[in-house]
């Protein structure tokens, strides 16, 4: 089992997605009060992470056109964060 240490940041938007199927960039935006610059620089960190993916697939998601992807939580991350395992 894996401990996985996360900033306030990138707790905040893993809250925002939640076990949810995917979620809009816009709406993780307004969840979390955050500018499109830095929801967007976060998101990246978490991609190459592999914590969350874009729909449409990408690498990095750009500031401009993080508001109209959707992104969705990997299920292995789904699973440490309903056990617990990942501390936020």
């Amino acid at each position: 089992m894996r401990i996985t240490k996360l900033t306030g940041r990138e707790c905040s938007i893993l809250h925002a997605i939640g076990f949810t199927e995917s979620m809009l960039g816009a709406e993780i935006q307004d969840f979390t009060h955050m500018k499109a610059v830095d929801v967007a620089e976060v998101l990246n960190g978490l991609m190459a992470a592999k914590y969350v993916e874009s729909i449409p697939y990408c690498e990095q998601i750009e500031p401009a056109e993080m508001p109209a992807n959707g992104i969705r939580s990997e299920r292995g991350l789904r699973h440490d964060l309903k056990n617990g395992v990942s501390q936020c």
